[in-house]
Parts: C-alpha cells; structure tokens; sequence
C-alpha cells in the first residue's frame, strides 16, 4: 500500500475513533468530566511542549557551542512539534501518542532508529549523487 493511501486511511479512520471513544467515555464518566480531560491534556501538554522544546533547543546550542553535530536535537525537534499538535488535537488517541511524542526516553528511541534507519539510506543516495554529479554534461557551438 501506498504512503499517501496509508495516510488517507489514517486521517479518515482516527476522528471517528476519536469521537466515538470521547462518546464512550463521555456515557462512562459523564459529559462534564470528560470535555476537563480533554482540556486538560491539551493545557497539560502545551506545558510539556514547551518545557521538552526548551530543553531540545538547549542541548542544540550546546552541542553547536562543542562543535559537534547535534543530530538528535535535529530529529527529536519535529518529533517535539507533532506530539504538541496532537496534544492540542481534542480526542484521547490523539493524546496518548502526543505523550509518546514527548516522553524523552521515548523520543530518543524514536529519533535514534530514525537516525540508524532512515539516514543512512539517505546519506548512501546522496553520496551516490555526488558521484554522478563529477560528470558535466551539455552541448557546445562553435562561434565564428
């Protein structure tokens, strides 16, 4: 299956799950409790974002100032960015990634496979890329 169907079928399935467990919950614990869950998460996390974001930029200036590359700080600050989006996204499924999103053991898991896994393939291409780029190709006319 193709990313952008998988994509589609994830932003068409997850707000009906959302609704449906916030009705679910809602019928559980009533309506009153369940719209200060949702706000909460989404006061609480903001919170977190901006205490994770701060201490991301941190390490990424310190590691700037060491003269060392801060590749993590460079993974974990768009992980940071999505897991406060959908925080701030009303629902519980939302929440419950967005917190996984922002749990720093977690996201050094997640940026670190994104680093062994998706990088290398990417550096291999780009050095491939290089390569072919040493060849100058065009076309030449001679003026009188």
């Amino acid at each position: 299956m193709k990313v952008f169907q998988m994509l589609f079928l994830v932003v068409l399935i997850i707000p009906f799950a959302e609704i449906y467990l916030l009705l679910e919950v809602g019928g559980v614990i009533g309506a009153f409790p369940t719209i200060f869950l949702v706000v909460f998460s989404a006061a609480f996390g903001a919170w977190l974002l901006k205490q994770q974001g701060f201490s991301t930029f941190r390490k990424f200036q310190e590691n700037i100032a060491q003269g060392r590359v801060p590749a993590y700080e460079m993974i974990e600050g768009p992980i940071i960015l999505l897991g406060g989006a959908l925080l701030l996204t009303p629902g519980f499924i939302t929440d419950i990634i967005g917190f996984a999103c922002l749990v720093p053991s977690l996201r050094k898991k997640i940026a670190q496979y994104v680093l062994e896994n998706h990088l290398i393939q990417a550096s291999s291409i780009f050095q491939q890329k290089t390569a072919k780029e040493n060849v100058l190709e065009g076309e030449f006319r001679k003026d009188d």
